[in-house]
């Protein structure tokens, strides 16, 4: 189990640490909605949580069969929906290094698409998901 705390620091913007490592965060209301938008809205931590579980384990798995991920890049696109509002869509993109091997690149895919993330998340946001 992991702790975060966090405050409200007032003008829509909240801090939050990761209590075993001490990390800090912080998170601002976007510019449309009411804030000022200087960091990380709560809803790109989200997508950024997505595509980051979806690397990280595309990493291990790919170190436990000694396959080299070396410069493996990605980039996610937030699509918000208005009423009610919420994160409508994610369109993720993870760019594996082009030398890895076809058989392993399926595989690799497979289980970048099971991160804890991507099975935790509500069924009625879209993901789409490539990986290139």
């Amino acid at each position: 189990m992991v702790r975060i705390e966090a405050s409200y620091d007032g003008n829509l913007r909240c801090s939050a640490t990761h209590m075993p490592s001490g990390t800090k965060l912080i998170s601002d209301a976007p510019v449309d909605n009411m804030g000022k938008g200087e960091s990380f809205s709560p809803t790109d931590l989200l997508a950024t949580s997505m595509l980051t579980c979806i690397m990280t384990i595309v990493a291990i798995r790919a170190e436990s069969k000694g396959i080299d991920v070396s410069g493996m890049t990605g980039s996610v696109e937030k699509t918000m929906a208005s009423t009610p509002r919420r994160v409508a869509k994610l369109e993720v993109v993870v760019n594996l290094p082009s030398e890895i091997r076809i058989e392993d690149r399926a595989w690799l895919i497979t289980e970048g698409c099971n991160c804890p993330v991507c099975v935790s998340v509500s069924d009625s946001m879209d993901v789409d998901v490539t990986f290139q």
